[in-house]
């Protein structure tokens, strides 16, 4: 070698290194959710966090946003279709501008009970509503469960025809709309961190929602009346970018589909635990007045409600 050689080779080598050890640097991925780190989601997107980091740390680093912090659930869903984010867990009602399809579990009392959800979404028909977004930029990787609705009022109720007049915060959703309309309540659709707000201030005298996010939230101080309806379930579709996907090896995906697998099932886990604990929580408070409805009571809440299962039918399949 010469010495021309041998002096372009000093030179040189400290730029290789420097770009080698650049094109080391992991990848930051954003993962944004509305809730707190506490609740089922929260703890899912954790524990997703920890694994990717101590799996691939050198190659990717997760920057979880909760509580609303970076958007809300309607934001994510189209970052998530932009590539501006990296994964989102958005409520099955936020998609009705990609698909009509997902307005399937928004039709109330349509699963019977957790184990009907867990069937369906089970099911080819189920696994394919995470992919028949792929082509709008938005691929579902799991589903994950908070669990099924409860109906909260600031007056006491058991019947239909007592919400006649009251004002019920919603998810924006068409379904959900027409749900509320049909009881002669006024649907509200309202982002979730505005509620506890919201309720205060009389500005809704009521609201849907999973035990756990009943207690975790507070609304009990300002929703006295409550039914264990069980009357709608409210789950997540953890998603991610198309192209973001499609850029990864094999290697790449398979060990974030594992990632997920595993938080999912910690997430639902929590989220089973969590309600059934914060139901007794609830139920147990002296201001809080609880009311299980009869077979014949909860049959005329289906019948009330069932005329949205043939309206929708043509847009579900």
């Amino acid at each position: 070698m010469t010495l021309l050689s041998l002096r372009w080779l000093r030179l040189a080598l400290p730029c290789v290194l420097v770009a080698g050890f650049a094109s080391a640097e992991p990848q930051t991925l954003i993962f944004s959710h509305v809730v707190s780190e506490n609740t089922p989601k929260g703890k899912m997107a954790l524990m997703f966090k920890s694994m990717i980091e101590r799996r691939m740390g050198d190659q990717f680093q997760v920057e979880i946003y909760p509580n609303t912090e970076l958007m809300d659930d309607d934001e994510a869903v189209d970052a998530i279709a932009e590539g501006r984010i990296h994964f989102a867990a958005p409520s099955l009602s936020k998609f009705q501008n990609y698909t009509t399809q997902l307005m399937v579990y928004d039709l109330p009392f349509l699963f019977a009970d957790m184990d009907a959800v867990e069937r369906f979404q089970g099911s080819t028909a189920g696994q394919a509503l995470l992919t028949h977004m792929s082509e709008d930029g938005i691929l579902g990787l799991s589903y994950l469960h908070n669990g099924l609705k409860q109906l909260t009022a600031s007056r006491d109720f058991s019947l239909p025809e007592d919400l006649a007049g009251l004002r019920f915060r919603i998810i924006a959703s068409d379904v959900l709309q027409k749900q509320f309309e049909l009881l002669n309540a006024e649907p509200v659709p309202m982002a979730f961190s505005q509620v506890y707000q919201a309720l205060a201030d009389n500005d809704i005298q009521g609201q849907e929602n999973t035990w756990s996010n009943i207690y975790s939230q507070a609304f009990y101080e300002h929703q006295s009346f409550m039914m264990q309806s069980n009357h709608g379930v409210l789950d997540y579709m953890v998603i991610t970018n198309t192209d973001f996907w499609n850029s990864l090896t094999a290697d790449q995906q398979q060990e974030f589909r594992f990632a997920m697998e595993m938080s999912v099932k910690y997430g639902n886990a929590v989220a089973l635990a969590k309600n059934q604990n914060d139901r007794a929580a609830i139920a147990s408070m002296s201001g809080v007045t609880l009311h299980e409805p009869t077979m014949e009571q909860l049959a005329q809440w289906q019948n009330a409600m069932k005329p949205l299962w043939q309206e929708y039918e043509p847009q579900i399949g």
